[in-house]
């Protein structure tokens, strides 16, 4: 289904909400590993090959990417990364203790960088979720 075409509004919206994140203050690396762990967790086979592929052209090692799925267990991420993908899986799965875990993000984040990467996991959620519904399989 071309759900952009279909309601081009609405979803340009989201679209646009997302643009405005990637122009933001935050790192742009860390908001594209936000939102590839987020693609991983949802199960989107498009969004999973484009954000691995925008993660190279940032710089990313594949041998990093790789390593993604099992971040818990990587010593390949430094600790900012690290406590970005922790913060992607519980707001993704609304699991863990999220008010000790944002306590940890305003001490290593500016409270305008905690709401910019809450922002941008929480509309790659709903981007993923719209792909995988009622997009076409690639």
């Amino acid at each position: 289904m071309d759900y952009k075409s279909i309601s081009k509004d609405v979803i340009g919206h989201l679209y646009k909400a997302h643009h405005g994140i990637r122009v933001a203050e935050i790192d742009e690396k860390l908001v594209a590993l936000a939102e590839l762990r987020v693609a991983q967790l949802v199960g989107c086979a498009y969004c999973c090959a484009y954000h691995a592929g925008e993660l190279r052209q940032m710089g990313f090692d594949q041998s990093v990417i790789d390593k993604i799925p099992g971040w818990r267990h990587s010593s390949a991420f430094d600790a900012k990364q690290l406590l970005v993908l922790e913060w992607t899986e519980a707001l993704s799965t609304l699991s863990g203790d999220l008010e000790a875990l944002r306590a940890r993000l305003v001490e290593v984040f500016t409270e305008k960088e905690v709401v910019d990467i809450t922002a941008s996991i929480s509309l790659m959620n709903a981007l993923t979720r719209l792909r995988v519904a009622l997009g076409d399989k690639v």
